[in-house]
């Protein structure tokens, strides 16, 4: 039946087709659109193309080539995206306008509305919106609801390819007329091929422009724009301190009063302290004037206002001061006060330069500059009681105990220098009796104290309990105390009309003096020292120094090996008896380097000794007398030749080597490296030995102007003056001077 003509009596139904139903082609999975595999035809029938009538063996689409050839690596196909897809959520806007006849109206005649024209490109639909006018007296809005627009009776629509700017589109019997349109637009059209004509001017409606010329003019007060609440949460707690006087001096018993200007920056207020002083006679009011607005000008009030009872608002108040108006150096009326400001805080200065780009003056000078009170006379001291007790008397009403150094006391409690003393002999029973002076570094106190001796009648204990020693013949309003600088091997003290001499003292108060050289004097410390050196309690400190002695010159024997070395040639050179390609630059900078840190490796930095000869500026304990030497003359070097860069000494530098060395050889000759040992002056005649009558015989050093540095020491005397020099220091009962040192003398 299938191949009968299609005639009326010819056709036959199907009565187990129900459905009749188009079969869709696309499955949605997982939210894409995905081809159906299965797909049939009208009624559920299956098409011919997918029966197996036409299945062959070669058959492409059923026949799968990996199954013989394996998976081959194919580019995967691109994403099909359906037209509706595509262009959903797109449109093209045209700005157009169509002119409106109005017949029954004598004012006008037609009217020109604005509308939009859009174009929705998924499916080719078109919609006219007209926006909404105020108080238009129109049906506005939607004016043609979006569908497909017949553009002539042929069948044929309005699509895309038709629309353009200055262009007329009939919808529906209304002509509308493209004037303008969106960014969107252009830029799509140019990429379809389509250049979008300039922009037109939309012609205005006359009806509306007059009657906008007719409407009246309305003028209105807007009030600041001022929100409250924002002002609150950004200047809340903000304060603009200033400091102002009121001077009232001209009226009766008028006088200059202080006061604080606070300006609040939330809502611009102002609050007057009053600065209250001691006993200044006043009620102790907190506030001059309570939180509140200001007027700049406060007489400027209108003429008919009841100012007797009522009192002015912001409505009358034409301004009100400003930060602006507020700087230091200007005058304000603060309800008829005359007020200077005079200075402000840290934080208004740097307010006003942050926030108002100005700059506050410095603080103005208000008060005048006292007189100096007269100069306090100290009343003699009475006699009673101490010195610094009764200087309490006369600084207060109430006596309090004087101040002590805390500080002092803390970091030197416990801390005594020992000294051991004799008295001068008075009384040939004191010859035998010795104290122990304990100056105290906390307090500056002295405590004396004398040993028992048994079986000489003499009970021995405390001499003089922890009190300060008054120097004789000082002021007894400001008296001058004994100093550890006062204390040395052979000075005199007195204590209460009572002298003392200082014979000894422990090791500890030499440390101190090391510790603390500035002090005391230099021939103090000197004196201390050869004290030290004689009692044999330096023999630690001279094998130290020795031994850095002995370790510094190794180390620079070490550091002069390999100074002086060959340099070494690069490969390039030996082979082919060129040097490599460097920068010369580079090896001139690298030069000037070495040899400005071989300069400085030759630096002077030798030290003298502790128990040495000083230098000139300082005294010595040893008489030395300068000759002279004899002068060489220093070889010129030839022309070509180049020396190894010399550091050259300062005078300074060439006297301390060179009396450094003196005392380094006369210690070589004569004492072998031994100490001296001490005897009796009685013993000496009896072994042929005579005192040193005369001072060491030195030469000087010579300092040339040239760099030639010629250092040579010549002894003037023979060698037997070392048997007479090495008893020089132990003869200790000899009269001499400890603090007398003298300078170095030349030879006449």
């Amino acid at each position: 039946m299938t191949g009968l003509p299609k005639l009326p009596g010819l056709t036959f139904t199907d009565p187990t087709l129900t459905n009749f139903k188009l079969s869709h082609t696309l499955d949605t999975c997982a939210g894409y659109s995905l081809p159906k595999t299965d797909y049939v035809g009208i009624g559920g029938r299956e098409l011919e193309i997918n029966t197996a009538k036409y299945f062959t063996k070669s058959d492409p689409v059923r026949y799968d080539p990996s199954l013989t050839y394996g998976r081959t690596r194919a580019a995967a196909l691109p994403q099909f995206i359906p037209h509706y897809v595509h262009y959903d959520g797109k449109c093209l806007t045209f700005r157009a306008f169509f002119k409106q006849t109005v017949v029954e109206s004598a004012e006008e005649h037609y009217r020109i509305r604005q509308v939009n024209l859009i174009y929705f490109l998924s499916d080719d639909t078109i919609t006219v919106i007209e926006p909404r006018t105020p108080n238009a007296g129109m049906e506005q809005g939607k004016l043609v609801r979006r569908a497909k627009i017949p553009k002539n009776n042929r069948g044929e629509y309005w699509t895309w390819k038709d629309l353009g700017i200055g262009k007329d589109i009939a919808i529906h019997g209304t002509v509308y007329h493209t004037v303008d349109c969106d960014v969107f637009t252009r830029e799509y059209m140019a990429s379809q091929g389509l250049i979008m004509a300039d922009s037109e001017e939309m012609p205005f409606d006359p009806y509306t422009m007059e009657r906008a010329l007719k409407k009246p003019i309305t003028t209105s007060k807007t009030p600041p724009a001022d929100n409250k609440l924002r002002r609150f949460l950004e200047y809340d707690r903000q304060i603009l301190k200033f400091n102002a006087v009121w001077d009232d001096r001209d009226s009766e018993y008028g006088e200059l009063r202080k006061f604080e200007i606070l300006y609040f920056l939330a809502d611009d207020t102002i609050c007057v302290k009053e600065i209250h002083t001691k006993n200044d006679g006043r009620d102790p009011f907190p506030l001059l004037l309570r939180r509140t607005k200001i007027p700049k000008i406060y007489t400027d009030i209108p003429i008919n206002y009841p100012s007797l009872y009522l009192e002015l608002s912001d409505a009358e108040v034409t301004e009100f001061y400003q930060p602006i108006d507020l700087k230091v150096g200007d005058t304000i009326f603060i309800l008829g006060r005359k007020m200077l400001l005079y200075d402000c805080d840290p934080y208004t200065r740097n307010y006003y330069r942050q926030a108002l780009c100005i700059e506050q003056k410095a603080a103005v000078p208000i008060e005048k500059e006292k007189p100096q009170p007269p100069e306090r006379q100290m009343p003699p001291h009475n006699g009673i009681g101490g010195l610094e007790d009764s200087l309490q008397n006369t600084l207060s009403f109430l006596p309090k105990p004087p101040k002590k150094d805390v500080i002092r006391q803390i970091s030197n409690a416990n801390k005594y220098l020992r000294y051991e003393m004799v008295m001068e002999n008075i009384h040939p029973e004191d010859t035998i009796r010795k104290f122990l002076l304990l100056y105290s570094l906390g307090d500056g106190t002295c405590k004396i104290h004398e040993p028992p001796i048994h079986n000489s009648g003499i009970i021995g204990g405390k001499y003089l309990k922890a009190t300060h020693l008054v120097k004789p013949g000082s002021d007894p309003l400001d008296p001058a105390f004994y100093t550890p600088g006062d204390f040395y091997i052979g000075a005199v003290i007195t204590v209460f009309q009572q002298r003392f001499v200082i014979t000894g003292a422990d090791l500890y108060v030499y440390r101190y003096m090391q510790a603390n050289p500035e002090k005391f004097q230099c021939c103090v410390i000197e004196n201390m020292r050869n004290y030290m050196f004689n009692k044999g309690y330096l023999k630690e400190d001279i094998k130290d120094h020795i031994q850095e002695s002995l370790e510094q010159e190794k180390k620079e024997e070490r550091d002069a090996i390999g100074k002086e070395m060959e340099e070494q040639k690069t490969s390039m050179e030996v082979c082919y008896g060129m040097k490599s390609p460097v920068d010369e630059d580079y090896e001139q900078r690298k030069k000037a380097e070495l040899s400005e840190a071989y300069e400085r490796s030759l630096m002077h930095t030798y030290k003298v000794p502790p128990h040495g000869i000083m230098t000139t500026e300082k005294p010595c304990p040893i008489d030395v007398n300068i000759g002279k030497v004899k002068e060489e003359i220093c070889e010129e070097p030839a022309e070509g030749e180049v020396y190894t860069p010399k550091h050259i000494d300062t005078p300074e530098e060439k006297l301390e080597k060179y009396y450094s060395n003196i005392l380094k050889k006369h210690h070589n000759i004569c004492q072998q490296d031994k100490y001296i040992e001490c005897r009796e002056p009685e013993d000496l005649e009896s072994h042929g030995r005579t005192p040193r009558t005369g001072p060491l015989m030195v030469n000087p050093p010579e300092l040339p102007p040239n760099p030639c540095n010629i250092k040579k020491v010549r002894f003037n005397v023979d060698m037997d003056r070392c048997i007479r020099d090495s008893d020089d220091l132990c003869d200790l009962k000899r009269e001499k001077t400890t603090c007398d040192c003298s300078d170095y003398k030349k030879q006449s």
